[in-house]
């Protein structure tokens, strides 16, 4: 155990000490929940050593695209990434800086004018009216949820024109059987959100298979969907 973790070498890891320790890994709130409740599996909120070593497993997993699940643990996944921010050394992490946008030009075009078809508020979009886009695309709720919190990158519950882009590339990529990433990836990350703090260079890139089919370049029906959508609600 490092102490990082196990501050009184007790050879356990309370939930508090894991908690801040597991957030660097850059992870959502939710999906650290989900790692946590498998790993602590008698519900005391203390890991012993085995079940810390399945959350360090699990949240590999999630920071390859894997399932957070038990059954993933026996996938062959490199070990999982954790950035200090009080660290200098991240301040030299730019390199996802340097990552081209996995957002295409003419797609970007594309995306833009469904954002401008819902009517921005000072350029960004509330939730209320992301939403109904987001189910016009027929995907299951927990998949959308999980498009939403990687696509709303400064948390403030809006979209802006770059956050809206990811959470339509990220839905038409779910609509080609593609997996929505636990972690939003360096590639995926807007050229105007990226900050060497909050994006370490140690962030996984997106795989080179996503969304690379040539039916993505047609965009399939929740565009027009969302023209559809009534503008008054």
């Amino acid at each position: 155990f490092s102490p990082q973790v196990d501050s009184a070498n007790a050879g356990r890891v309370l939930a508090s000490d894991a908690a801040v320790f597991l957030k660097k890994s850059g992870l959502t709130d939710l999906v650290l929940g989900k790692i946590w409740d498998l790993a602590d599996t008698d519900g005391k909120g203390i890991l012993s050593k085995q079940e810390f070593f399945v959350a360090l497993r699990l949240v590999a997993c999630a920071q390859n695209g894997l399932d957070v699940s038990l059954s993933s643990l026996n996938l062959p996944v490199p070990p999982p990434r954790f950035t200090d921010t009080s660290s200098p050394l991240l301040l030299s992490g730019t390199a996802s800086s340097d990552v081209p946008w996995a957002v295409k030009l003419e797609d970007k075009a594309k995306y833009d004018a469904i954002f401008d078809s819902l009517n921005p508020v000072n350029g960004l979009l509330s939730g209320d009216k992301v939403k109904p886009v987001l189910l016009n695309s027929k995907l299951p709720v927990d998949i959308l949820g999980r498009v939403w919190e990687l696509s709303d990158i400064d948390r403030d519950g809006m979209l802006d024109r770059d956050e809206f882009a990811v959470a339509m590339f990220l839905v038409y990529c779910a609509l080609e059987k593609e997996p929505v990433p636990m972690s939003l990836p360096a590639a995926l990350v807007p050229p105007s959100k990226r900050k060497p703090v909050s994006v370490p260079g140690t962030m996984p890139l997106i795989p080179s298979s996503t969304c690379t089919k040539e039916s993505h370049q047609s965009l399939p029906p929740v565009g027009i969907l969302a023209a559809k959508t009534p503008l008054t609600q």
